[in-house]
């Protein structure tokens, strides 16, 4: 039986991009793979100072939005729930409807034109909420709500919405501006950032509010803090602005299709290659861990001696240190092992750090070393579980199978923060947090099947 050209370049891509190949490549590069080496790299630090102040004013603009609900919606004795409840069903539904589609567009379109105009679309967008509350006053009601309330809701929409276009934009433009043998290092840096900013953002987020609402009124400005949000955003397009991604054409996908015909093809992408599949599913579990853990810390330092629920910040920020810690570990440990082995390991870690955090109730010392110790271990599932995706995924394709990673990190995302508190509510602290354990272990168990001999 005779095989087509087709079948014949699509074989021989995913032949090319072979994970044993990849590793022995980073294992054999002469070449420094430190943080230093790749923050030498303009192109990649001026990426990299993009994806800080975006993901920052991401997380600051969730907690902005819950204090102008307080301070212009809430009335007194009324629960906010139901407030931040369709806050967060705004926020989602776009990473649920238009994840994958995004990223669609991202391998069509110029990477740096998308991360440029989504930031500052998101920075104007921010800055037209003073005007949102302003028209509070006609008092219009809308199914029981107020306008300037489903305009508040219109605003996040959209901002979530360019949200899917700039993430998988990011992750595609790593493997453009950084070598092979950097790529660890690179998606090191990447990672403990991406998940610093899920946790320090929303610790963060309300001092710095607070901080910037005193200063404006020391000049009669009210709006200094949806200023900051916007600003952040503004300030990340700018900087983007002077990135060479060094794109070429052939990076980009020149046969227009449906957009759905181009999401079957990545979704048959993630079906061939077991590597990336596995991969992305690491990624999805720990992502759902930190996100319970972002909401299971202010229980957690309720119950601790010494401790205010207030002060949940502290443990969120031992974790974000061991990501830190993990992560330079992971850019030199890992040219000598195995992706598959650091999360294998990262995952065994996690479920340890987990189960000595259910009984660690009694210490803060030993409930900081836990969440270091998680933190740490989580890097090692992380850093090198991004780096497969991105190594071995053609730049064609890159744009498609990160918007399906974001696709089903969002989603990962959203249950936790929805479910997390409910359960801990049910069924106590420490039991939700055995649950999480055996969730990593689980994941560690089902990284070994998918793993062919």
């Amino acid at each position: 039986m005779q095989v087509s050209d087709t079948e014949k370049e699509e074989k021989s891509s995913i032949e090319s991009f072979n994970f044993d190949n990849l590793e022995s490549t980073f294992n054999q590069e002469h070449s420094s793979t430190g943080f230093m080496n790749v923050l030498r790299n303009t192109s990649f630090l001026i990426l990299w100072l993009g994806q800080i102040f975006s993901q920052l004013a991401d997380k600051v603009y969730l907690v902005l939005i819950i204090a102008i609900i307080s301070a212009n919606f809430q009335s007194e004795g009324q629960s906010i729930s139901g407030w931040v409840s369709m806050v967060m069903i705004a926020f989602t539904i776009p990473a649920v409807l238009f994840g994958s589609l995004a990223g669609v567009y991202v391998d069509r379109w110029s990477k740096k034109a998308v991360l440029v105009i989504s930031n500052l679309l998101r920075g104007i967008l921010v800055l037209m909420i003073p005007f949102c509350l302003s028209i509070d006053s006609i008092n219009k009601q809308i199914f029981s709500f107020p306008f300037a309330f489903w305009l508040l809701l219109l605003i996040t929409f959209s901002v979530s919405t360019l949200t899917q276009f700039f993430a998988p934009a990011e992750q595609s433009t790593i493997p453009l501006i950084v070598k092979k043998q950097d790529l660890l290092a690179a998606n090191s840096l990447y990672t403990t950032t991406m998940m610093a900013m899920l946790i320090v953002g929303f610790a963060i987020g309300d001092p710095l509010l607070v901080l910037v609402e005193k200063w404006g009124e020391k000049f009669a400005f009210n709006y200094g803090q949806e200023l900051l949000v916007g600003v952040s955003y503004g300030v990340a397009g700018l900087i983007l602005i002077i990135l060479n991604t060094q794109e070429k054409n052939h990076h980009k996908q020149t046969q227009e299709k449906h957009p759905f015909e181009d999401i079957k093809e990545g979704l048959r992408y993630l079906k061939k290659n077991h590597r990336v599949r596995n991969a992305l599913f690491q990624l999805v579990i720990l992502f759902s861990i930190f996100a319970a853990l972002a909401v299971l810390a202010v229980r957690l330092a309720e119950t601790i001696p010494g401790m205010e629920a207030s002060q949940f910040g502290y443990l969120l920020a031992s974790a974000g240190l061991g990501i830190g810690i993990g992560g330079t570990f992971v850019t030199h440990q890992g040219k000598m092992t195995s992706h598959a082995k650091l999360g294998f390991w990262g995952s065994i870690g996690m479920a340890s750090a987990l189960s000595g955090l259910s009984v660690s109730t009694h210490s803060l010392v030993f409930a900081l070393m836990m969440t270091v110790i998680l933190g740490f271990f989580a890097a090692l599932v992380g850093v090198p579980m991004q780096t497969t995706i991105q190594a071995e995924t053609p730049p064609e394709m890159r744009g498609k199978v990160f918007g399906l990673q974001n696709n089903a990190v969002n989603i990962a995302l959203s249950l936790p923060l929805a479910l997390a508190g409910v359960a801990e509510t049910y069924f106590g602290l420490r039991v939700v947090l055995i649950i999480l354990a055996l969730l990593a272990v689980g994941a560690s168990a089902l990284n070994s099947l998918i793993t062919p001999k």
